[in-house]
């Protein structure tokens, strides 16, 4: 039952850091990724379909995206659909092939986008204690119904938090290096 417990908070607060670490990735920072253009999507015959569904993502160089998209006549709408976005790119098109170049970073564009990533690693802290405190009351809980005794509450108690640690520690690396990733030039 313990174990249950355990395994189970384990398992969530790795879906919490993992979430994380995606919400992360759409961060941009100086250089290109594919990873940027995830969360886009593009009308696609009365549908929304993800940007990489309809069409090839590359990396041209480290400023500099390639999109090619499967029709041609798709090259508007994911054209539109990049300039919508919240990213504050302007794409550019040359036939069938969409170029995204990645403007330099700003100083202070760096530092509110560390302010961003601040609050999205302080998030996913919140998120893993949030499963600490319902696996330590499903705990309690267990105690209550006399179905553990003191000392397996205790012990229970302190593996749920060695786990806690572990992820937060995981959330605090992914930040420092989010971190120094933003702040090189």
């Amino acid at each position: 039952m313990l174990d249950e417990i355990k395994k189970d908070a384990g398992e969530r607060m790795a879906k919490s850091v993992a979430s994380l670490k995606q919400d992360l990735t759409k961060i941009r920072t100086g250089r290109a990724h594919t990873s940027l253009l995830d969360h886009i999507t593009v009308d696609y015959y009365g549908s929304q379909v993800p940007l990489n569904q309809v069409s090839n993502v590359n990396v041209e160089d480290s400023r500099t995206l390639t999109i090619t998209p499967w029709e041609k006549e798709m090259v508007q709408v994911i054209e539109k659909a990049i300039m919508n976005s919240d990213l504050g790119l302007n794409p550019q098109s040359a036939g069938t092939v969409i170029r995204v170049p990645l403007p330099a970073l700003t100083e202070e564009r760096r530092k509110d986008l560390i302010r961003v990533v601040r609050n999205e690693a302080e998030g996913g802290r919140i998120a893993v204690r949030n499963i600490r405190r319902d696996a330590i009351h499903d705990v309690k809980e267990l105690l209550k119904e006399k179905m553990i005794g003191e000392d397996d509450e205790r012990r229970a108690e302190d593996e749920i938090q060695v786990i806690t640690d572990k992820h937060i520690a995981q959330i605090d690396d992914m930040l420092a290096d989010k971190e120094s990733e933003l702040m090189e030039i």
